[in-house]
């Protein structure tokens, strides 16, 4: 891929900078017409590229999606109120609000597209806007440091039930949004009552 530095000659990107130009383009092609207008050959016109350049980095085009969603999708800190409830609470409303935005509509596109892939599925659980296991794993071990809950709580699976349920609402139900008090049924008859019963 050729580019112009200031002095006005031709360079060729290579590693690095055209992977994150080709990152860059697809990150811009999903913002303006979502997963189902993502191609390939607009990724690579947007990035001044050829196709052959993102096949050697992203064997398809749902890879290459949801490398460009991660760069989108940046993380954000796990709130910290100083009452498990709250807290998860807080984060059932964060991903709330991710999934029914045009980017959670982008993710969700994704998840229809990897269907049992299980290697692209695995980088779509690291979502870093709301269901990534380390800060559900946060916020449920500080809970145990204040005694709120036994430290066996602290498992993975365990830590992220809620944002799964949460997740179940928009991918096999369809719902534009979940209802608040759908959350705070989840969090009260099924997450806390699962978390404080462990150990």
């Amino acid at each position: 891929m050729a580019t112009e530095d200031p002095a006005g000659t031709r360079t060729r990107r290579r590693g690095p900078d055209l992977e994150h130009a080709i990152l860059r383009a697809a990150a811009d092609e999903l913002t303006e017409s979502g997963y189902p207008g993502l191609t390939m050959d607009r990724v690579a016109q947007r990035a001044g590229t050829n196709k052959n350049s993102i096949y050697r980095r992203w064997p398809n085009r749902a890879a290459l999606g949801i490398e460009a969603y991660r760069l989108l999708a940046t993380s954000v800190e796990p709130p910290d109120t100083g009452d498990l409830r709250e807290d998860v609470l807080e984060l059932l409303r964060r991903a709330n609000r991710h999934w029914s935005s045009p980017l959670g509509a982008i993710l969700r596109d994704l998840l229809a597209a990897v269907g049992g892939a299980p290697e692209l599925l695995a980088r779509l659980r690291e979502d870093p806007r709301d269901d990534g296991a380390a800060q559900w794993l946060t916020v449920l071990g500080r809970a145990v440091a204040r005694g709120e809950v036994r430290p066996e709580s602290l498992h993975p699976r365990v830590a992220t039930v809620a944002i799964v349920l949460v997740r179940n609402e928009f991918v096999m139900r369809g719902v534009p949004v979940v209802p608040d008090d759908v959350l705070v049924e989840i969090l009260d008859q099924v997450y806390l009552p699962l978390v404080r019963a462990r150990g």
